[in-house]
């Protein structure tokens, strides 16, 4: 038998251990996991929206843009906020208010009239979904350590893919088969459809969640000492300082710049995706979400089978710049034979693959050395910059359709911000301890 003690506990680490952390993640990963894929579609279901609002309410591609990039505004300002409130009254409670909140305010979603009533909802869903993304990368900090991180990281980030996998779908399917029932376009049934679940999951999480190894009741004794001997070890090798000093770490903005670059990339994808298709001659708003679902699903597997090769080989860089490569030429691809369906959706599904497997195994590296506080105030200032591409982002792709009649030169500017950031990670020193 292999035993192994760690600061006093002895265990069994070839099965007691692994056990346990079956255990904690058949518990935790999938609802957080289905949290997230409310998360995602509440947020970028705009981008199926699109193609029924820009005709009823007489929107332009350029006020589409400002309006789904506006979102990440408020995003931006209550990120940091939201993450160090939610390490000062814990998880339940503060993930639980995001979660009711955002999902009441996607649901309002119906009431849009017009440009301004447009631009104030998305702001205010932004405010309120601050914090939702980074609390949950910290919060998984509080269980796993970082030789296990990674594989819970990707599992919970299945949800972006998996949002587009479901979202596209069933958003058709809303788009098409609600139009005119009650009264109401197909736009406004999919935001209320697709928001209240949201807040009846917010409820749900108070009473499921719990704030800390120490508060689970569903955990013996025993496997309590063993996960918090190893977190414990790893605390003790990570900077524990004030908030401040992460935001004057260069380290940090340099991993802020890296985000920035990828999730540029996903937002490119995430709302202009059905879009991209109609332009490839696809009418029917179902065929439009079936066909968006089938990058998302190759990305799902691309980033488990990427991230699982990655804690297996201890290295996270260049498995994180090599698909980053991939992923732009799947751009290029995507332009060059956007006349035609299948090359073309051959291409952005290794795009999307790319860009879906850098994200996990980026997460392991500002955890690697950031702990306390500062990894709370740390990962949501690099979260939060990274998602102000989100308004960035579409709003550049809107104003450059409107110039030149066409999604290409925007399709390229992604490829070229894919592969950017995957070589400045290659400049980090950031690995997994």
């Amino acid at each position: 038998m292999n035993d192994t003690t760690v600061d006093g506990v002895r265990f069994d680490a070839t099965s007691s251990i692994d056990l346990t952390y079956k255990k904690i993640t058949l518990r935790l990963i999938p609802f957080l996991l289905f949290c997230y894929i409310l998360s995602y579609l509440d947020r970028v279901n705009i981008g199926f929206a699109k193609l029924q609002m820009l005709g009823d309410l007489q929107f332009s591609d350029a006020i589409y843009g400002m309006g789904a990039g506006v979102f990440f505004l408020g995003y931006f300002f209550f990120e940091v906020p939201s993450n160090i409130i939610m390490h000062k009254v814990g998880a339940r409670r503060w993930l639980a208010r995001i979660l009711i909140t955002w999902g009441l305010l996607s649901a309002a979603m119906m009431f849009v009239q017009g440009t301004t009533s447009f631009y104030v909802l998305r702001f205010l869903l932004g405010v309120a979904e601050a914090g939702f993304f980074p609390g949950i990368i910290y919060y998984l900090t509080r269980w796993y350590p970082a030789d296990r991180r990674g594989r819970a990281t990707s599992l919970f980030l299945t949800a972006i893919p998996l949002a587009g996998v479901i979202g596209g779908p069933l958003s058709g399917w809303i788009l098409r088969d609600t139009n005119g029932i009650a009264g109401l376009a197909g736009w406004q049934w999919m935001f209320l459809i697709e928001g209240l679940p949201t807040v009846i999951a917010g409820f749900f999480l108070l009473r499921y969640l719990d704030d800390s190894v120490e508060d689970a009741k569903w955990l013996t004794d025993a496997q309590k000492r063993e996960v918090i001997a190893l977190l414990q070890k790893e605390e003790a090798t990570k900077t524990h300082s004030a908030t401040g000093k992460a935001f004057a770490s260069g380290r940090t903005w340099l991993l802020a710049a890296i985000y920035f670059l990828f999730v540029f990339s996903l937002y490119g994808i995430s709302f202009w995706l059905p879009t991209i298709i109609k332009a490839a001659g696809v009418k029917d708003a179902l065929d439009i979400g079936l066909l968006s679902a089938l990058p998302w699903a190759a990305g799902v597997i691309a980033m488990i089978l990427v991230a699982r090769s990655a804690d297996r080989r201890g290295e996270h860089r260049w498995h994180i710049a090599i698909p980053a490569v991939i992923g732009a030429i799947g751009f290029v691809i995507s332009v060059k034979f956007s006349a035609n369906v299948p090359i073309a959706l051959v291409g952005l599904s290794i795009a999307t693959m790319g860009i879906m497997s850098v994200l996990p195994l980026f997460w392991n590296m500002p955890t690697a050395y950031l702990g306390g506080a500062a990894a709370a105030a740390g990962i949501a200032l690099i979260n939060s910059f990274g998602n102000l591409s989100g308004f960035v982002g579409p709003s550049l792709m809107g104003w450059i359709k409107g110039i030149t009649g066409s999604l290409d030169s925007g399709v390229y500017m992604l490829a070229g911000c894919v592969l950017a950031g995957g070589l400045l990670t290659l400049c980090t020193s950031v690995h997994r301890r």
